[in-house]
């Protein structure tokens, strides 16, 4: 898997949402900006994340991912 296909996965499951990957070799780092993080905490938004990527990180073909998450309006400030 590359960082090209976890950001079209992510963008793809969270409708409107923009998503910045880096890393590689199983390892990566996103952060992503989604309107539907509004008045979620952290945890809630990184299940969010995790759900649309959770059959990947099963079957060991996405090791590990660290998440940055913003919502729409976190991001403008």
């Amino acid at each position: 898997m590359d960082k090209n296909k976890i950001k079209e996965i992510i963008e793809s499951s969270l409708d409107g949402s923009s998503a910045i990957v880096d890393g590689g070799e199983g390892k990566y780092n996103a952060t992503i900006v989604y309107k539907g993080f509004d008045g979620l905490n952290t945890v809630k938004r990184h299940k969010v994340v995790y759900n649309s990527l959770n059959s990947y990180i099963q079957s060991g073909e996405l090791h590990a991912i660290s998440l940055k998450t913003f919502s729409s309006e976190e991001e403008k400030t």
